[in-house]
Parts: C-alpha cells; structure tokens; sequence
C-alpha cells in the first residue's frame, strides 16, 4: 500500500467518507481502505477548488506531502470499487481533471459535481459492458464531448458521447420560455435500459447524428465501437466502416490526435489512402504514427460512397 497519501475522512454508513487528499501526485489512486474501513463516500467539496474547513470528527490517515490534491492540480483520479456516492461539488473547479476512474457501484451523485471541469473528457469503470452501472447518471452531470471505457468480465467497450446542450426559445407576445436541447449527445445519452447501455439503441443514433454531427466526432465514435465491438450487429458495423471511409481524413486526425495506434490500423486496414495517415501524423507531431502507417494493415474491404 502506498503510504504517500495523508487522507482526512469520517465514518458514514457502511464505510468511509473521503473528505480531503493531500499528496504529490496529480493523478492519484485512493487506497481501497482506510484504517481497515473500506472507502465508500467522496465527501463534499472534497476535490473543489476552495477547501471546506474538515469537520470535529474528521480522521487523518497516512503520511506525506502537504499539498492539498485540488482544483487546478489534480488531473486524473482512480477511486476503489467500493464508492458508491459522490457528493454536492466534489471536483467543483477542478478545470485540469481530464479523466475519472471508478468502480461500477455509484449510484449517488450530488449536485454541482463536475462544475467548470471543463478539461474532464474520459470515464473509465472497472465493470463488465453489459452490467449495470452509474454511468447514466455521470453522462447527466457531463454534458460535454466525453469518452467512455467500460471493462471487465473479459470484455471491453469504447464509447463516445457527443457533446448537447440546453437553448432557451422565448415566446415573445407571451413572454414565456420554451426549453429546447441541441445536439445528438442527449439522445445518446438516453440508451440506457435498467441501468446497463443498451448497444442496439446506441448504434441506432448513428443516422440521424451522421447528418447532424461534425464528422471528427462522430469518426472519434465510430472508431471506438469498432475497435471495442462488444455487441456490435453486422448492419452497425457496416455503418461506421462507411462513414470513415467517406470521411477519411477526419478518421485519421482523430486517431493521430489520439496517438491511437490501433485507430490507425484499423483505418489502413479499410483499404483507406496511406498518405492521409502520414499526413494526419504530421499535423500531429506524431513521429511513432509515421510507421505504424508505413507499416499499414491488410486491407479488407474498400468502400467509394459519396460523403454522407
């Protein structure tokens, strides 16, 4: 156990409640335990920016650096499988946390969770593609572009989510305000049945977001689902090799962007133009890039569609 954490906490109901972090990581993994008690509650304004003063019962556990885990410093953060609640402003202005990692059991959430982190663009939970997980509830609190990972139970599932937001129509002579929402992510956000993703309501979105969305976001989604297929029909897969094919450079920017090497095999192995992948690692400064795509794939199937 890593002991270069000092953690102020308090017991809650059936566990530890994490108040407050000090350390000398900006990307720290909360131990799974504290003095025997599993960690259980991120408390609130735990991460925020401005500190709350700790509360009479507050514990101390561990040894190390002064400096507070908060706001600007922290940048990615692994919570144990055991947190099931993070409460009201727990990352409130944390603007350089760009990725949270946690267990499949949050099932509360406060309010003003993830105000102005505006950096945070991955979830990752240690849970199986089909389980059931608190992950509708976090794509509620993020309305923003975000990436999610889902892995466990030997599988592994890439998804994205388009960025959506809420617009005000007002109605002039009635002085009243209709309440509107742009953009594909919220329908994204709605494939969700008892709990778990529902992949068949997911891969259906396609389509519509296809004419809707900016091709480097749905290229960015596409190449998550092919290159995690966890329940991918045949008539989605065939969808998204498509659209990459008919938006080629928008495909490889997003992996080289991404220094995701397998994103760019796959594109190679579409039987897409090596000059685009070059030219993609280029625009990157993507050195390591330049071979994979010297190196291309076999190719498997080519497509020639208009842009879609």
């Amino acid at each position: 156990m890593d002991t270069a954490f000092c953690i102020w906490w308090q017991p809650c109901a059936g566990g530890a409640r994490v108040l407050r972090v000090a350390g000398d990581t900006p990307c720290p993994a909360l131990p799974g335990a504290l003095d025997g008690v599993p960690v259980t509650e991120i408390g609130p304004y735990c991460f925020a920016g401005a500190q709350r003063p700790l509360p009479a019962d507050a514990r101390r556990w561990g040894a190390g650096s002064a400096h507070v885990l908060c706001g600007s410093f922290l940048e990615e953060l692994t919570l144990p499988d055991a947190v099931h609640t993070l409460h009201n402003a727990a990352f409130y202005d944390c603007r350089r946390l760009r990725r949270l990692c946690a267990g499949p059991r949050l099932a509360a959430l406060g309010s003003d969770l993830f105000t102005n982190c505006r950096a945070l663009g991955g979830l990752a939970l240690r849970a199986a593609p089909s389980a059931p997980t608190g992950l509708k509830k976090l794509l509620g609190a993020l309305p923003g572009d975000i990436e999610v990972r889902l892995e466990g139970g030997g599988a592994t599932a890439r998804l994205f989510y388009p960025e959506y937001w809420e617009v005000l129509d007002e109605n002039a002579p009635a002085h009243l305000f209709d309440r509107g929402v742009e953009g594909e992510g919220y329908r994204y956000r709605q494939c969700f049945a008892d709990g778990a993703v529902d992949y068949a309501a997911y891969d259906a979105v396609f389509p519509l977001a296809a004419v809707r969305e900016a091709p480097a976001k749905l290229c960015r989604l596409a190449l998550g689902r092919l290159l995690a297929p966890y329940a991918l029909g045949a008539a989605a897969r065939g969808a998204y090799e498509r659209y990459l094919c008919a938006h080629a450079a928008q495909g490889f920017a997003a992996a080289a962007g991404a220094r995701d090497a397998a994103a760019l095999r796959l594109l190679c192995g579409l039987g897409l133009p090596a000059r685009l992948a070059a030219e993609a690692c280029v625009q990157a400064g993507w050195g390591a890039g330049m071979a994979v795509a010297a190196g291309g794939a076999p190719a498997r199937k080519r497509y020639e569609f208009e842009e879609l």
